[in-house]
């Protein structure tokens, strides 16, 4: 994922390809009052535009972050929100929610696949 400001991703149950564009990045505890990382796309299939939310968990972060020896970083955070907006379109899941939530698991898997060297 090197670009989470803006990327395509199709959703093979719906049968559509969406423009999906990012918003903003911001601490939710100030907005929701929730200990998360809200990262806020909007998700466009020509017709319509959605916006979605993935609220990352703050402590789960902070976990991942001691574990992989790395920085907590806006960038980064990003692109773990665009990895699980794209999971959710592509698999269908929780699209019609405008927050989604990560789990611990999912997000351990994004920032593996976001520490592989690119091919």
């Amino acid at each position: 994922m090197k670009n989470f400001r803006k990327f395509s991703v199709q959703s093979p149950l719906l049968g559509k390809t969406y423009q999906v564009e990012f918003a903003w990045l911001q601490n939710a505890i100030s907005i929701r009052h929730s200990d998360t990382v809200d990262v806020k796309f909007f998700v466009t299939d020509g017709d319509r535009t959605l916006e979605r939310v993935v609220a990352l968990p703050h402590a789960v972060l902070r976990k991942l972050c001691q574990e992989l020896g790395r920085e907590l970083t806006d960038p980064w955070c990003s692109r773990l929100a665009a990895l699980h907006l794209k999971w959710m379109f592509e698999s269908g899941t929780d699209i019609e929610k405008a927050i989604s939530t990560p789990t611990e698991a999912q997000l351990r898997e994004y920032a593996h696949q976001l520490a592989r060297p690119s091919e």
